[in-house]
């Protein structure tokens, strides 16, 4: 939600404190008056002695009483934001968890330390929903792991089976066993897509120092044949862009964006583009591509499972739907960000920024 910006919490209790010492400290300046007033009635009797009192008054008292409301001003300024700040410090270890759950880190707790008051009762509020959600979210990814292993094995059983049969010189082909293979070849593709996400949200890789060029590089030369097949031509800008995580994971990625840049494209005289750059303490990759007028609504939608914009071009690389769901869990299992937005003249740019390389 977005808010105007507004005083801290933590300048709200100075000023609250320092206010609230300031009323105190005028309180008892005028009692004190009051009293100094009343304490001497002999020496108001004459003439001359009022005159002693309102320049002993004026000339001591006063100035006295000034100095003291500064020394209160700033005593309570200073006191009370060092005040506040102790007594804020358990709040802002919950929102720097909040902001690491936010991003998709669920094994943080806060832990925080002391006797129960307010703020420990919501901080471990905080840590029991983390655990449950951590434990929920790890369920679900086993059951994803679980069941793409177990359906590996009857689709490659079947699939060898689908490639006999169509060897085989005794038997007659028909349009069902091409049909057969070609849906058992999309299953298998969809289970391994489903592994591969799977083992991005669980962030089980080893990172090390990758260049985004390089890797923009061999999925290029890769997806190369294929591009140049359906008459799309892919031009390239790179710099050495580095970062750190998986050389096999940010190759997926890089691979996903190319390969759908492809597929969603003009039937002829299409363009892809891929560039990559260092930016500050950041390292962005762009792949940009022409293609259909998209709406920013339909764009909104593409990184969800099995959600595609339009109708691919090239029906024979129809994909499972699961392109840009991965490229989204591989950049955020990087601590990075996946940015989506339609191309003035038809297509998606799509920019992925990870963080440089130390």
């Amino acid at each position: 939600m977005d808010r105007p910006p507004g005083l801290s919490v933590r300048l709200k209790l100075t000023l609250s404190y320092a206010g609230f010492l300031m009323v105190a400290g005028v309180l008892l300046i005028a009692g004190v008056g009051v009293f100094f007033l009343g304490a001497l009635p002999d020496v108001t009797n004459s003439p001359a002695g009022i005159l002693d009192f309102e320049d002993i008054f004026r000339r001591t008292y006063l100035p006295a009483a000034a100095g003291t409301l500064g020394f209160l001003l700033v005593f309570g300024l200073v006191g009370g934001w060092i005040l506040a700040g102790r007594m804020l410090a358990p709040l802002t270890r919950i929102t720097d968890a909040t902001r690491l759950a936010a991003k998709g880190s669920l094994s943080h707790r806060i832990n925080l330390e002391g006797r129960t008051d307010e703020f420990r009762e919501l901080a471990d509020a905080f840590d029991s929903m983390l655990a449950r959600l951590e434990a929920h979210v790890a369920e679900q990814q086993r059951f994803v792991a679980n069941a793409s292993h177990e359906l590996r094995t009857p689709l490659a059983i079947m699939q060898t089976l689908l490639d006999v049969a169509r060897k085989d010189p005794n038997r007659e082909g028909s349009d069902l066993d091409e049909r057969l293979r070609v849906v058992n070849s999309r299953a298998i593709e969809l289970t391994e897509a489903l592994l591969l996400l799977s083992r991005a949200d669980q962030r089980s890789f080893d990172r090390e120092r990758v260049d985004l060029s390089l890797i923009a590089e061999e999925a290029t030369e890769t997806l190369l044949p294929l591009a140049e097949k359906h008459g799309v031509a892919i031009e390239t800008s790179s710099d050495v862009t580095p970062t750190i995580g998986s050389p096999t994971l940010l190759l997926q990625l890089t691979t996903n964006l190319v390969h759908n840049a492809i597929v969603h494209n003009l039937p002829e005289n299409g363009t892809v583009q891929i560039r990559t750059a260092p930016g500050p303490g950041s390292a962005v990759l762009t792949v940009e591509n022409t293609g259909v007028q998209l709406s920013p609504e339909v764009v909104s939608t593409l990184t969800e499972p099995f959600q595609r914009g339009t109708e691919r071009i090239r029906t024979d690389h129809a994909g499972v739907g699961l392109g840009l769901a991965i490229v989204k869990s591989i950049a955020r299992a990087h601590d990075g960000t996946l940015e989506l937005s339609p191309r003035d003249g038809g297509g998606l740019c799509v920019t992925v920024e990870l963080p440089a390389a130390r």
